[in-house]
């Protein structure tokens, strides 16, 4: 099979046949949901795990708020962090080290408490990978699912689309003689931090600002696939207009010149939303006042409707990402 996440049709289908036999299970895996959620009495116990397999460069960062975001969107708290790490034979002490600093260090600056993990050299990987599983707590009647999206909703999603793919490829692309200007690739790795990769902020905003109906997280597969993620989970449609996304120009530059789409790059950094068309005034008012950029892209339908984006004066089909542009790239 190519590189990249599973395509959902696939993950759907295996998904099906798993057996949730603890009535403490109150969401399990599907498609569009980004963590687990367990009743422990007077809260749930969200879970999630995620790896970090596209870069080595900054690891720690981007492990932990990948993680993060995905107990962010379900509405809870980041808690406590485990990691496992695999080195192959060839890495030095201080290689590891150096990843291992970048993991504390995020930690410590998004008041995550790292618990455990298990590290290991193993000549099966060619590069570092880390894998986090992360807990977070959330109240009951605060929970959000992606599922809870409904018709009528507006969608919104902040910052920029594409911030962590294009921090990537910039990283990658930067020694290599491109003919992108130099500002522009250092513009863009610096999106790893600003706007950044995380959506803690954002979604603590939307959470206590309106009623929201769902949240989700665009990575793997870019916005049209978050998107696809959310209409599974929610069984609804969606439409949404191009000429609304946000795009940087450092995104569409780099994306230009290596024959990329940026509705495919993988995008944490920014929160898909979906809410009542009465709250969200509100909500960009909110956002505006705490300067992060939020955009308005269309809306939520009937299933029958399925997935329609408005491009080039027409209105047309969702394009196919089978798997994130990134990997293309690199394959």
């Amino acid at each position: 099979m190519k590189s990249g996440k599973l395509p959902n049709k696939i993950l759907s289908t295996l998904l099906k046949h798993v057996d949730i036999n603890d009535p403490r299970v109150k969401v399990g895996p599907q498609v569009g949901e980004d963590a687990a959620a367990i009743d422990i009495g007077d809260k749930y116990l969200l879970v999630k795990t995620d790896p970090i397999t596209f870069t080595s460069d900054n690891l720690g960062w981007y492990l932990v708020n990948v993680n993060i975001n995905d107990i962010c969107t379900m509405g809870g708290d980041p808690k406590w962090l485990l990691v496992t790490l695999l080195f192959n034979p060839q890495t030095t002490e201080k290689q590891i080290k150096v990843i291992f600093d970048g993991i504390r260090n995020a930690c410590k600056k998004m008041n995550i408490s790292l618990v455990g993990g298990h590290t290991e050299i193993t000549p099966q990987v060619n590069s570092p990978i880390a894998i986090g599983c992360l807990l977070g707590e959330v109240p009951k009647n605060q929970l959000i699912k992606t599922s809870g999206a409904e018709i009528g909703d507006d969608i919104l999603i902040t910052k920029f689309i594409g911030l962590e793919g294009t921090s990537i490829l910039a990283n990658d692309i930067k020694s290599k003689n491109l003919k992108i200007d130099n500002q522009i690739i250092d513009n863009a790795i610096q999106f790893l931090y600003n706007p950044g990769i995380s959506v803690l902020s954002e979604s603590k905003i939307a959470i206590n600002t309106i009623e929201v109906t769902s949240m989700h997280d665009p990575t793997e597969g870019g916005l049209i696939t978050g998107l696809e993620e959310l209409a599974l989970a929610s069984n609804k449609g969606i439409e949404i207009n191009y000429d609304k996304i946000p795009i940087k120009q450092e995104t569409s530059i780099i994306c230009k010149k290596l024959n990329l789409n940026p509705l495919g790059l993988i995008s944490s950094g920014s929160l898909i939303i979906t809410c009542n068309p009465k709250n969200t005034e509100k909500l960009i008012n909110k956002m505006s006042e705490s300067k992060i950029n939020i955009s308005k892209i269309g809306s939520i339908k009937n299933k029958d409707n399925g997935l329609k984006i408005y491009i080039d004066g027409k209105l047309k089909k969702f394009p196919k990402f089978e798997r994130d542009e990134i990997a293309k790239y690199f394959e």
